[in-house]
């Protein structure tokens, strides 16, 4: 998906500055337990699906649009696991930005997981075993979405 198009209009005005934006990360699990994981074009690492929620959207529905548009799945929003923040990120294009990020439990409903868009080289889904090393923030939001404790976490 590009960039929306309300971001590149503040690019215009404020060139590769820091954004403050909303995001969401969507942890699915199938009823088997395994995650759906990315891989990013950008970075070549393995993520959870992520991305910007846009003006006015929903973000339980961002997280259920996001999910569909990078990997063709279909997924049910179950809970907010978690609010947190991002670290700051500097895009290779120069463009520096940081997310509140909410974290989205979901649940597989259907659709075979493929590359659905070119934010990413690969999709996948993994058993814990097999799941490859994440970045620290998604392995938390996975942490989150698998707790027991009731409610979403945040750091205090």
């Amino acid at each position: 998906m590009p960039t929306p198009e309300f971001i590149l209009s503040l690019r215009e005005k404020i060139g590769n500055d820091p954004l403050w934006l909303p995001g969401v990360k969507a942890v699915v699990q199938r009823e088997d337990g395994a995650l759906l994981l990315v891989k990013r074009a950008d970075n070549g690492k393995w993520t959870l699906p992520a991305g910007i929620i846009e003006p006015g959207e929903e973000p339980a529905a961002t997280a259920v649009r996001e999910v569909q548009e990078e990997t063709g799945v279909d997924v049910r929003v179950e809970r907010l696991a978690g609010i947190g923040t991002t670290d700051p990120v500097t895009y290779p294009n120069g463009d520096q930005a940081q997310y509140l990020d909410m974290v989205f439990a979901c649940r597989y409903v259907s659709g075979t997981a493929r590359v659905n868009d070119d934010e990413n080289t690969d999709v996948a889904w993994f058993t814990d075993a097999e799941r490859p090393l994440l970045p620290p923030k998604h392995a938390r939001a996975v942490d989150w979405a698998r707790s027991a404790e009731p409610g979403a976490h945040f750091v205090r």
